[in-house]
């Protein structure tokens, strides 16, 4: 029983440090949104820029990449807890997601460029990163619990004594 509970709490754990560096890496890649400083408040400068949009995607690629690397990585290392394990995939691949946004959104890195069509003498500045769509927040337990269950069913398969060679006698 302690095995288990240390193998979902590595899982956890490393996933949630990965998180850390995956949101300090969206925050370096991706692109800000104009905002104009008005009396109002900031306020998008150009309605028309795919930064937000960029953002988004940014983010699932990040996310989802290092979700099925970590589904992999988890299937290959931790065969002896599936359970454990895969539990720590889902959890941590979530706590791992709420970081990435946390971390990006609040800390930026990486040069950031503003262009935008403003008035003469107003104030553009780069906006801070933001989610528009929240789904894509489920990219990174989604996947590592999808490929780490389509590996094991994959191997399930390839070991099974039912499985039979296409055609050939039945046994």
């Amino acid at each position: 029983m302690t095995r288990e509970v240390r193998a979902f709490a590595v899982t956890v754990l490393t996933l949630a440090t990965l998180g850390i560096a995956a949101g300090l890496l969206w925050s370096g890649i991706t692109p800000r949104a104009p905002y104009q400083v008005t009396e109002q408040g900031p306020m998008l400068a150009d309605p028309t820029t795919q930064a937000l949009i960029a953002a988004d995607g940014w983010f699932a690629v990040i996310t989802g990449g290092l979700g099925l690397l970590c589904g992999g990585v988890a299937w290959f290392i931790g065969r002896r807890w599936m359970l454990a394990v895969l539990l720590g995939l889902c959890a941590g691949g979530v706590a791992a997601a709420f970081l990435t946004l946390w971390i990006g959104s609040t800390f930026t890195f990486g040069s950031v460029v503003v262009q935008a069509a403003a008035v003469p003498g107003v104030k553009v500045v780069p906006g801070a990163l933001q989610l528009t769509a929240p789904g894509v927040l489920v990219s990174w337990p989604l996947l590592a619990v999808g490929f780490f269950a389509l590996l094991e069913g994959m191997h399930g398969y390839r070991e099974s004594p039912l499985r039979q060679p296409y055609g050939g006698p039945v046994v």
